[in-house]
């Protein structure tokens, strides 16, 4: 991200007062070592751990030991579980259980579903912010209701059930002001259920839900037609315009075309930022769409209540491996197995939403009521906010800014006022407003709206 130059005149400060507040800019070695932590062969043996249940079918067993979604569910809870003990008890364990009737689609009776989550409570009590990483456990074959076919799901989605696992072994060993839930959704191939269910029960309860990472499908480097390989790049979906979004804030951003900059827009933003500073070599690509063309993930129902929420993906999907019945066809093999996995890969991507959770976890709130005075007509742009109310005093603000046809942020000012004067116009950029502690760890963006 560029630097604006001159700072100094810009705001009217002088050089010894910026050097004495200005946050560091170097990359927390914590986050770093936690990156660094995240073991590839942790991955691979949970992976194996999970296809040897057979089929993770929602509609599969549920009272084997051995096979199905049941014992796959009650596995998982007891991994988190020896996270929790290694952590002193801080990871809080649990299947949140509830009943789905009969649909007319791809539920056929009565079945009772679990999301295995691991709650890292935050160490400030004044601090409610609360941040969700997911993957979604259930498996499928080609036929959606055949729920007794072997279904291994190795990628789909044992790579985003096996992060959340090794998230939540490696970040339940440290400390974070704000809370975090491990999850391993159910249902998603039946129709988002167990997203649904949580979606709605942090609507429900009220809770200051910051962020959702959805991770689906993304375990896998190599694509096949056309077949490509590509292990640097992870690609981050994200909604534009909220699906939640009122008459009154339609006609906004309809008047300042901000429809490039809605909450989960900017979350994806940060994880490209946050690849950037802590996973070498990897990269995030920005997918302007709210996922794959014309399909859904279980970040969908937290936008449909509002929240921020993004998907992560890999580059190049093999559709040879997903969703396919295990069998041998003109010499090519179909089937989810996990020897179609690239297991470094999965390592990097994982440490992708490591850097993002824990950045976001480790900053202060947001800033809030940020607005943009247009009492005056002039070439100028004056912004003013309020401290956020929960949480860590920031140490200061940076005021974000950029272009308006430019698909990322290029420059930021420091301030430790809660107002800014830019000598820039506020017809020719679009601006942020972010809080930061003096460790540099940044939250999510805000946009300014109009004030007088």
């Amino acid at each position: 991200m560029r630097r604006f130059s001159p700072l100094l005149l810009a705001f009217g400060l002088t050089a010894p007062a910026l050097a004495q507040t200005k946050p560091t800019t170097t990359p927390n070695p914590l986050i770093t070592r936690m990156v660094v932590e995240v073991s590839e062969k942790n991955l691979r043996d949970d992976i194996d751990k999970l296809v040897s249940f057979g089929t993770r079918h929602t509609l599969s067993d549920t009272k084997s030991k051995k096979r199905g979604i049941g014992a796959a569910r009650n596995w998982v809870e007891s991994e988190f579980r020896k996270y929790s003990k290694a952590s002193g008890g801080r990871l809080k364990v649990e299947q949140d259980t509830f009943t789905i009737k009969p649909d007319g689609r791809r539920i056929n009776r009565p079945v009772l579903m679990a999301n295995v989550m691991a709650t890292l409570p935050g160490t400030d009590p004044t601090d409610k912010r609360v941040f969700i990483v997911s993957g979604h456990i259930d498996s499928r074959v080609t036929d959606v209701m055949n729920a007794t076919a072997d279904a291994p799901g190795a990628n789909d989605d044992g790579s985003g059930t096996v992060a959340v696992m090794e998230l939540a072994r490696v970040m339940s060993k440290q400390q974070f002001p704000a809370t975090i839930i491990f999850v391993a959704v159910q249902g998603e191939e039946q129709g988002l259920y167990g997203s649904t269910h949580l979606a709605r029960r942090a609507k429900a309860e009220g809770w200051n839900l910051v962020a959702m990472l959805n991770n689906d499908i993304m375990g896998n480097s190599s694509g096949h037609d056309p077949a490509i390989k590509d292990d640097k790049r992870l690609r981050v979906f994200s909604e534009g315009v909220p699906a939640t979004e009122t008459a009154d804030e339609a006609k906004v951003r309809r008047t300042l075309s901000s429809e490039n900059d809605s909450p989960s827009r900017n979350l994806a933003r940060y994880t490209r930022t946050a690849c950037q500073q802590y996973v070498s070599g990897h990269e995030v690509v920005l997918e302007y769409r709210p996922d794959r063309f014309l399909r859904g993930g279980d970040h969908t129902p937290f936008n449909q209540q509002g929240f921020t929420a993004v998907r992560f993906s890999e580059m190049n999907e093999d559709f040879r491996h997903q969703h396919q019945d295990l069998r041998t066809e003109n010499g090519e093999e179909y089937g989810d197995h996990a020897k179609f996995m690239d297991f470094a890969y999965l390592r990097k991507n994982t440490g992708v939403n490591l850097a993002t959770l824990a950045s976001l976890a480790l900053a202060p709130a947001a800033p809030e009521n940020v607005g943009v005075l247009t009492a005056k007509l002039t070439n100028r742009t004056e912004l003013q906010w309020q401290a956020p109310k929960t949480g860590e005093k920031p140490a200061g603000y940076y005021v974000l800014m950029r272009e308006t046809s430019a698909p990322e942020w290029q420059q930021k000012f420091f301030v430790t006022d809660t107002k800014a004067d830019l000598p820039h116009s506020k017809d020719n950029y679009i601006f942020g407003v972010v809080s930061v502690d003096a460790e540099g760890h940044e939250s999510l963006p805000v946009l300014p709206k109009p004030v007088r």
